[in-house]
Parts: C-alpha cells; sequence; structure tokens
C-alpha cells in the first residue's frame, strides 16, 4: 500500500449505558486519492465510524490520523473534511450558488474568489448555468450534485459521504454512482463513504470495509472481498453464496456429507473441517449425471425470472442450493426436472482460506 492519507488505529465508540461498543477497536489504513466504502448491515457502527472521522462524534478510545496529523481532539471546524449527508442538507432558502458558496463564506475568503471557486465547483458537477435556482427546483440528482459542490469547492482534505444515494429512485442511483465516482476519480480526493448496499460498494469503491456488530470483519479491493472472504458472514453479504460444511482429506479436496467430495483451487491440512462456498453463477448444468467431485445432482425446486437471469434453487440431498443462469443459454430447467450442477475447482472457495 502507499503511504496512507488517513490512519483509524484502535478506533472505539462506547456509549452510556450500552452493553457493548457500538465501534469495537476498528483500525484500517487508506492511501491518497481511494475511495473506501465502510459497508455493513444496520447499527454495524459504520456511521459511527465516519462521523468521529468528521469529529461530530468523540470517540472513546483509539486515533485518527490525517495526512500524518493527529486529529482525534480537533474540532470539527479545523479539520478541512467535505461531507455529503444521507439527506444532502442544503438550505431551501438559498440560491444553488449561496449552498455551494457556503462554506467558503465560513472561511471569509473574499467575495471575487468565492465566485470563482463556486463556478468551478458547479462546472465539475454538471450543474453550470444553475446556480442562480433554488435548491427546491432542482431534481433529486441535481440536489445530490449541489451537496457535493459545496463539499469540494472548499478543497477538503477527506470527502465522507453517508448513505449518499439512499434517496434517489433505482435509474438515478445508477447514474450517480458513475458521477460520484467520476468526480472522486477527477478531482483525486481521498474518500470515505457509508453503504449497505453491495453493488454499490463493489462497483464505486477502491476498498471495502466490511463490519459486523461493532468490528471490522475484513478490508481490501472488491475482488479479494468477492472472491477470498474471510468468514461466511463476509461471503454471505457480499454476492449469495452456497456453503458446504466439510473436512479436508488431502490437499485441494474435501468431503461433504450428503455431497461428495469437492476440489477446490488450494491447499489445507487434511483432518481439517473447513467451510467452503460456491457462488450460485459459478455453477454449470452437467451434461450427463455421472458421479465425480464437484457435482450436485437434484431436483428443482423454484425457478425465478429476473430478466437476464434465472435462478434456480434445487433440493441436493436435502440442502438447498441456489444456481444463477442466462436465460439466453437455451433450453433452461423447470420447476421439478432433475438436474446435476458442476463446478470448476478455482470456483470452490475455502472461506478465510486465501484467493484472488
Amino acid at each position: 500500500m502507499a503511504d496512507p492519507h488517513i490512519i483509524v488505529e484502535d478506533l472505539v465508540k462506547t456509549y452510556p449505558g450500552a452493553a457493548r461498543p457500538s465501534v469495537d477497536h476498528v483500525s484500517f489504513a487508506l492511501p491518497r486519492g481511494e475511495m473506501l466504502a465502510l459497508l455493513g448491515p444496520s447499527g454495524c457502527g459504520k456511521t459511527t465510524i465516519l462521523r468521529m472521522i468528521a469529529g461530530l462524534i468523540d470517540p472513546t478510545a483509539g486515533h485518527i490520523r490525517l495526512n500524518g496529523r493527529e486529529i482525534s481532539q480537533i474540532p470539527v471546524y479545523r479539520r478541512n473534511m467535505g461531507m455529503v449527508f444521507q439527506a444532502y442538507a442544503l438550505f431551501p432558502h438559498m440560491t444553488v450558488a449561496e449552498n455551494v458558496a457556503f462554506g467558503l463564506e465560513m472561511r471569509n475568503i473574499p467575495k471575487s474568489e468565492r465566485a470563482q471557486k463556486v463556478a468551478r465547483a458547479l462546472d465539475m458537477v454538471k450543474l453550470g448555468g444553475l446556480g442562480d435556482r433554488r435548491v427546491t427546483q432542482l431534481s433529486g440528482g441535481q440536489q445530490q450534485r449541489c451537496a457535493i459542490a459545496r463539499s469540494l469547492v472548499i478543497e477538503p482534505e477527506l470527502l465522507l459521504l453517508d448513505e449518499p444515494l439512499s434517496n434517489l429512485d433505482a435509474k438515478l442511483r445508477d447514474e450517480m454512482r458513475d458521477e460520484i465516482r467520476d468526480i472522486q476519480r477527477r478531482t483525486g480526493v481521498t474518500a470515505i463513504f457509508v453503504t449497505h448496499d453491495q453493488d454499490e460498494a463493489l462497483s464505486m469503491a477502491d476498498r471495502l470495509a466490511v463490519m459486523s456488530a461493532g468490528r471490522l470483519e475484513q478490508i481490501g479491493t472488491p475482488r479479494q472481498i468477492f472472491d477470498a472472504p474471510a468468514s461466511e458472514f463476509v461471503a454471505g453479504f457480499i454476492g449469495a453464496g452456497n456453503f458446504f460444511p466439510g473436512r479436508i482429506s488431502a490437499p485441494g479436496l474435501a468431503e461433504v456429507e450428503g455431497i461428495g467430495t469437492l476440489a477446490f483451487d488450494g491447499a489445507g491440512t487434511p483432518g481439517d473441517a473447513v467451510k467452503l462456498m460456491v457462488r450460485p453463477h459459478r455453477l454449470k448444468l452437467a451434461q450427463d449425471a455421472a458421479p465425480g467431485p464437484n457435482r450436485f445432482a437434484g431436483q428443482v425446486e423454484k425457478v425465478t425470472y429476473r430478466g437476464q437471469i434465472l435462478t434456480l434453487a434445487v433440493d441436493v440431498a436435502g440442502r438447498r442450493m441456489l444456481a444463477d443462469m442466462h436465460t439466453h443459454a437455451g433450453a433452461l430447467p423447470q420447476t421439478g426436472d432433475r438436474i446435476t450442477l458442476t463446478v470448476a475447482p478455482v470456483d470452490v472457495t475455502l472461506i478465510g482460506g486465501g484467493g484472488a
């Protein structure tokens, strides 16, 4: 990793009377110019971390260092951070330009310089020419862009975004994912955003930090998190998975009760109990029902049409498995059909065992 721009070290937040910490000894580092997604279910502590970094909440313990400077006890107004809130927090009585200029006014930037900076910021987020409008006249996506411009115009050391797309409809959310990522790359600002949406995190972030119950489960690139999850929680939260408890019989082979032998791309110690995972989209229809490793014979219980994908729920030895098939792949199984699924060893993941 390049020299970290922000370092969070052993961060803890315990609220008075709480049975356990909301944030429990979390540590991570992020290089300059990268975007990190704090990802996890509601109540896992991700927004609390963001607010401690911003200075809106005091940590119970731990350190936050930005560009080599300890900022844990520095007031929020001296941290030079831009923050985009879930509800945008725009001033409805002001124009777009006045909203964007607000942070510059608070910093006593001269009026002529403010106008230039605001114009550049509005152009950056594709709102050039709309500075005189009231924010109430903007669409949801335009209001989001206005909030981003207001955060970036102060040239922050760090950009923080709290569920920035949750108030938008599905189509606009997809568009704004690309917009935010493009703006972040063009400006080179280091950014951290909070989300519970795995697609958002995978498509926008350079790194993902997956949270559960206040603790950091795993941090890594999107591919590392998806292809080599450190735990069953991470594997299940980032995409769907079929999970198999087994025992290693030889390097790269495990025995699963009711299923048989699973060959996987790895080693392991014979005799060890392990958990293996197969992603639904990695399963293929076998051309025959011959027995052998990595083959799952069963009956289709349910077929779910999802546009480009057909999801099959298959009963395999009393275990429900999910398999995704492309709808253009010719004749596809129907409910009640008996089928055999197969998977390549490279697509069988040993949970916590490393990988791509």
